[in-house]
C-alpha cells in the first residue's frame, strides 16, 4: 500500500489535483471560523450545549448538507440550497417536456441545467438565510446587544447578513466545480464527506473521555466490553455498506452477431449491472428532512399555546414526544418513507422501457425474453425486487444510530459513525475518488489501489 501511495504521489498530474483539492477543503472548513459579524459567541456556544430538540435538529441538517446551523457562520447554510435546487431540476427533468428535452441534448443541455440550477441556489439561499435570520437567530437572541433596536435588529443589517450566507452558499458551489474541473473527485460530495469526518474528532474525543478500563466502565463511562461491542459493530456496519453499496444483480444480455464480409462481429455474451442500492442516499435524505418537520412543528404549537395546562397543548407537546427519534412511531415512519422514497426516485432515475429500447438499437437481447414490452417488464420486475432489499438495507443503516444510542447507551454522537447518512455517504464518495485515482494509475500502467 506505502508503494502504490508513493506511486500516487510521484505522478505529477494526480499530485497537483490531489493538493488543489485538499487546499480547497482547507479553505471550505476555514469558513466555518468566521461568523457573522451580528452573533454573539457566547450564546452561540450556550445555544449549542443546552439548544435542546432544535439544536439537535440542526445537527442533523448539518450531517447532510455540509452546513453548521448552530454556529451562524458565513458558510453557515453550507451546501444543502445547492443540493435541493439540483434535486428539484432532477425532478422536474421527468415531468416537465422541456427540461426532459435538454437532458436529451448532451453536454449543451446538460451546461444549460446547470446554469438554471445556479440561478434557483441564489434564489433558495436568499428565502432559507433570510428565514434563518428572522425565524430563529433573532428569536433564539444570538444577536450582540449593540446591534439591537428597540429589542429588534435593523432591516439592514438583515439584508448584509442575507447576502453575506448567500455569498458563502455561492462560494461553495464555486468550490465544488472548481474541484470537478481541476481537482480529482466530485467536490459537492467531497464537500459534504468533509463536513461529516470533521465531526470525528470530537466523537472520538468524547468516546476515549469517557472510556474505562475497568470492565464494569462507570458512571457516564464505557467498559472495556462497550469499547469492543462499538468497535466490532462498526466494522460489521463498515463491511456491510461496502457489500450493499457494490452490489449489483447481474442480468445476461447476447448481442446478435453481425457478418461484413469474412468477418463476424458482436455475438458476445455480456451483462447488464443493476445496482441493488440504486436509489444511493437520496431516499434517507428526503426522510430524514420530512421527519424533522412534525417534531419541531408540534413543539412550536405546544409553545404558542396560551394555557400550557390546555388540552390543545397537552395533546401537541404529546404529539412532540411521539416524533422524538428514540420514539417507536418515529421510527415506523422513518422506514415507511425510506421504502417510498427508494421506489420513487428508482422511478425517476431508471426507465425499464429506455433501456428495453436502447438494448434492441444496439442489438442486444436478454435470452428468453422478447425485445420491447416483455423485456422492459421483465426488467421492472427485478428492479422491483432489488429495490425492495436495497430499501431494507437503507432502512437498517437507517435506524442503526438509534438502536446502538438506545441500547449500548452511547451519546448520539458518537452513535451517528456507525450508521445513517454520514456512513454511506463517506463510503460512496471514498469508492468514487479510489476509483477516480485508479482511472489515472490505469492509464500510466500501474495497478489500481484496491488491486493486489
Amino acid at each position: 500500500m506505502w508503494e502504490k501511495l508513493r506511486v500516487v504521489w510521484q505522478i505529477t498530474e494526480l499530485r497537483k489535483k490531489i493538493l488543489l483539492t485538499l487546499g480547497l477543503l482547507a479553505v471550505y472548513r476555514l469558513g466555518f471560523q468566521v461568523p457573522l459579524p451580528i452573533v454573539d459567541p457566547t450564546a452561540i456556544e450556550a445555544f449549542g450545549k443546552d439548544g435542546g430538540g432544535l439544536a439537535k435538529a440542526f445537527q442533523q441538517v448539518a450531517m447532510l448538507s455540509a452546513s453548521q446551523l448552530t454556529q451562524v457562520t458565513i458558510f453557515g447554510l453550507g451546501i444543502m440550497p445547492y443540493i435541493s435546487a439540483s434535486i428539484i431540476f432532477q425532478l422536474m427533468g421527468s415531468v416537465y417536456p422541456p427540461l426532459e428535452a435538454l437532458q436529451k441534448e448532451g453536454e449543451a443541455g446538460r451546461k444549460k441545467i446547470n446554469e438554471y440550477t445556479r440561478y434557483a441556489t441564489v434564489a433558495i439561499c436568499l428565502i432559507q438565510s433570510y428565514l434563518y435570520i428572522t425565524a430563529f437567530v433573532i428569536p433564539q437572541r444570538l444577536v450582540k446587544e449593540e446591534y439591537l433596536i428597540d429589542g429588534g435588529l435593523p432591516f439592514s443589517w438583515i439584508i448584509i447578513s442575507v447576502l453575506t450566507m448567500t455569498a458563502g452558499t455561492v462560494f461553495l458551489m464555486w468550490i465544488g466545480e472548481q474541484i470537478d474541473e481541476f481537482g480529482i473527485g466530485n467536490g459537492i460530495s467531497l464537500l459534504i464527506m468533509a463536513g461529516i469526518l470533521a465531526a470525528m474528532p470530537a466523537a472520538g474525543a468524547e468516546l476515549i473521555g469517557n472510556a474505562s478500563l475497568s470492565l464494569e466502565g462507570g458512571r457516564g463511562q464505557y467498559g472495556i466490553e462497550q469499547l469492543i461491542l462499538l468497535a466490532t459493530m462498526f466494522l460489521a456496519v463498515v463491511v456491510g455498506v461496502v457489500y450493499i453499496t457494490l452490489g449489483q444483480r447481474r442480468i445476461p444480455m447476447q448481442s446478435a452477431k453481425h457478418v461484413r464480409g469474412r468477418k463476424v462481429f458482436g455475438g458476445a455474451r455480456q451483462y447488464l449491472p443493476l445496482k441493488v442500492n440504486q436509489a444511493g442516499v437520496m431516499p434517507i435524505i428526503f426522510a430524514s428532512s420530512l421527519m424533522m418537520i412534525p417534531g419541531i412543528l408540534f413543539a412550536s404549537l405546544g409553545r404558542l399555546s396560551e394555557d400550557p395546562d390546555s388540552t390543545f397543548g397537552a395533546v401537541m407537546r404529546t404529539l412532540a414526544d411521539s416524533f422524538q427519534q428514540n420514539s417507536y412511531l418515529y421510527v415506523l415512519a422513518y422506514i415507511a418513507l425510506i421504502y417510498f422514497f427508494c421506489f420513487f426516485w428508482t422511478a425517476i432515475t431508471f426507465n425499464p422501457k429506455d433501456v428495453s429500447d436502447n438494448l434492441k438499437n444496439y442489438g442486444s437481447f436478454i435470452p428468453g425474453y422478447r425485445p420491447g414490452k416483455r423485456t422492459a417488464d421483465y426488467l421492472e420486475k427485478v428492479m422491483f425486487r432489488i429495490t425492495y432489499v436495497g430499501a431494507g438495507f437503507l432502512a437498517l443503516v437507517a435506524i442503526i444510530p438509534t438502536l446502538i444510542s438506545a441500547s449500548v447507551g452511547v451519546s448520539p454522537l458518537v452513535a451517528s459513525f456507525y450508521g445513517g447518512t454520514g456512513l454511506l455517504i463517506a463510503v460512496s464518495v471514498a469508492f468514487d475518488l479510489v476509483q477516480k485515482i485508479d482511472s489515472h494509475l490505469v492509464m500510466r500502467n500501474y495497478k489500481g489501489l484496491l488491486e493486489s
